[in-house]
């Protein structure tokens, strides 16, 4: 699949708010993506993983906060309501609120939302999680979408979350 019209559509209407992120989001948006798809192949799937993956962070932006789970839920609800796809909603909320689960997810939509919870470890953790997908195919989807810095900003939006909340310093993760 690669790219997407759907990503495609909300990073240009989000560009100048992620500013100077803009090209290492878009690529870890598509790097979650495109592993989603590998994990699964349901086509019924794709716009969902589509919609998922480019809201599941964005509140980081437009909130300016690192607790930004609710704020991302909030933004593609926003979205599905505007596309008539309200019958959606469950299911995203719980793929972008679950993709910082520690541990495995089970219940209502188990498919997608442990997909999407899989294909975003795989990404943070640069394919040392790799749920039993090859490195050859994450190494592709990493030279296709390359990280850009990435991920050092996510350590550098860690340490300050840090210093302003030290009894809650990575509020997105759940047990």
């Amino acid at each position: 699949m690669l790219t997407h019209p759907i990503i495609e559509k909300v990073m240009e209407e989000n560009k100048s708010v992620i500013n100077a992120d803009f090209n290492r989001y878009r690529n870890h948006v598509y790097r979650v993506f495109n592993l989603c798809l590998k994990l699964d192949n349901t086509v019924e799937n794709i716009d969902k993983y589509a919609i998922a993956a480019v809201f599941h962070d964005l509140g980081i932006w437009t909130h300016h906060t690192f607790d930004y789970l609710h704020p991302s839920v909030a933004l593609a609800n926003e979205y599905l309501l505007r596309i008539n796809r309200v019958d959606w909603q469950e299911e995203i909320t719980l793929m972008i609120d679950m993709h910082h689960k520690i541990n495995r997810y089970t219940g209502h939509y188990e498919n997608t939302v442990e997909t999407f919870r899989q294909a975003d470890w795989i990404d943070v953790t640069q394919g040392a999680l790799h749920f039993n997908l090859s490195k050859a195919v994450i190494n592709e989807i990493k030279a296709l979408f390359p990280n850009l810095g990435f991920h050092a900003f996510l350590l550098k939006q860690s340490s300050l979350n840090f210093l302003k909340h030290p009894f809650n310093p990575l509020p997105m993760f759940k047990r």
